[in-house]
């Protein structure tokens, strides 16, 4: 009825999700989160720029930081590396030797602009 107000109790709760409403769900294409879109050359190419820029700058910051902060920072690249009895997984191990690369250019380019 237009005029009849129904008691709090009555309401239905409230969807903080779209998750919870089984229509939504129902209406996602599964294939659209299954893979991503192949990149294109042009993407690949920036992705790589940026990656390169970023890395730099994070050299350069473990520059001005603290033996502290490298000692992190060395600690993070040996706390990601397999450990004894687990997979070896080849992504993992050249990461862990990225962040120590990392720290190696940093501290030389520290010893580099003392002079």
């Amino acid at each position: 009825m237009p005029g009849k107000k129904t008691p709090a109790g009555d309401k239905n709760p409230v969807r903080l999700s779209t998750w919870d409403d089984e229509v939504a769900e129902k209406s996602l294409d599964a294939e659209a989160f299954s893979s991503p879109p192949e990149l294109t050359n042009a993407e690949l190419v920036h992705l790589r720029v940026r990656v390169i820029a970023l890395e730099n700058l994070v050299i350069a910051l473990l520059t001005q930081g603290s033996d502290q902060q490298l000692a992190v920072a060395r600690e993070m690249a040996a706390y990601i590396s397999p450990r004894p009895g687990f997979t070896q997984h080849p992504l993992t191990i050249h990461a862990a030797a990225q962040m120590s690369d990392s720290v190696d250019r940093a501290e030389r380019f520290r010893k580099r602009s003392k002079l």
